[in-house]
C-alpha cells in the first residue's frame, strides 16, 4: 500500500461553473473557496499531511481586471474572517509564488496568516499565488550558481524540506499541468476530472485515494 504524504490540486472550472449557473464567474470563485475549506477539513480527518492548491498563476494576470481584483479580495476576506479557526484547527499555511507583486493589503493578510500558523503541525496547506513553475526553477538555478546538484537545487524550490506530491488532481476537463510544479510532479500520479472544481467533493477525493493505494509505483524500476 502506497504511503500518502502530499496531494496537489489544480482547481480548474470555477469561472465556467459560475457562468453555467447564470451567476457569473466571480460566483464560481466564491463557491470554489467553500470546496477548498471542505477538502482541508476532510484531509485532516484522512490524515493527509500536506495539501497544495494552485490558486493564482503568474499567467492569470491576463484575466479581466475586475475578476483579478475580486479573486484577491476573496482571498483576503477569507483569511481575515477565518484566521482564528485556522489556528485553532492546527493548519499551517504556506504561500508559494512571487508575493511582492500581490496587492499590499493581501500581502499583509497573508504575512499575518503564515506567521500565526507557523507552529501548527496537524496539516500543511500550501497556496500557490502568482506562481509559475518555470520561474521557480530559474530562480533556484540563479541561487545555486556553480554549486549545482539536485539536492542544492531542491533546497531552493518553494517545496524545500517537503516530499513531492504523490497525487495531482486537476478538475475542469483539461489534461495539462499549466506551469504548475513541473519539477516536483516528475513521478506524481495524475488524475484529471471532467467535473468542475465547485462540484468536487470529499467522495471524489476518497475515490482517488483508494485508487492511488492500489497503484504500483516503480520510479523507473521494474
Amino acid at each position: 500500500m502506497n504511503k500518502l504524504n502530499h496531494v496537489a490540486f489544480i482547481m480548474d472550472g470555477n469561472g465556467r461553473w459560475g457562468e453555467k449557473k447564470g451567476k457569473g464567474r466571480n460566483f464560481g470563485h466564491y463557491k470554489g473557496v467553500d470546496v477548498v475549506k471542505k477538502i482541508v477539513k476532510s484531509s485532516l480527518k484522512l490524515n493527509i499531511p500536506i495539501l497544495t492548491f494552485y490558486v493564482f498563476s503568474s499567467e492569470n494576470w491576463k484575466r479581466p481586471k475586475k475578476e483579478v481584483i475580486y479573486l484577491f479580495q476573496l482571498i483576503k476576506n477569507y483569511f481575515d474572517k477565518e484566521i482564528k479557526n485556522i489556528v485553532k484547527e492546527g493548519i499551517k499555511v504556506n504561500i508559494f509564488g512571487e508575493n511582492n507583486k500581490l496587492p499590499s493589503d493581501v500581502k499583509q493578510t497573508l504575512k499575518k496568516t503564515t506567521k500565526l500558523t507557523t507552529k501548527n503541525k496537524k496539516i500543511i496547506v500550501n497556496l500557490a499565488l502568482n506562481y509559475g513553475s518555470k520561474k521557480e526553477i530559474l530562480n533556484s538555478f540563479k541561487k545555486i550558481r556553480k554549486k549545482f546538484s539536485v539536492r542544492n537545487f531542491e533546497k531552493n524550490l518553494y517545496t524545500k524540506n517537503m516530499p513531492d506530491p504523490d497525487i495531482l488532481i486537476r478538475t475542469g476537463g483539461h489534461q495539462r499541468l499549466s506551469n504548475f510544479m513541473l519539477w516536483q510532479l516528475a513521478y506524481t500520479e495524475l488524475y484529471f476530472l471532467k467535473k468542475l472544481w465547485p462540484d468536487f467533493n470529499t467522495q471524489d477525493l476518497k475515490k482517488i485515494l483508494k485508487s492511488f493505494k492500489k497503484i504500483k509505483r516503480n520510479y523507473g524500476n521494474i
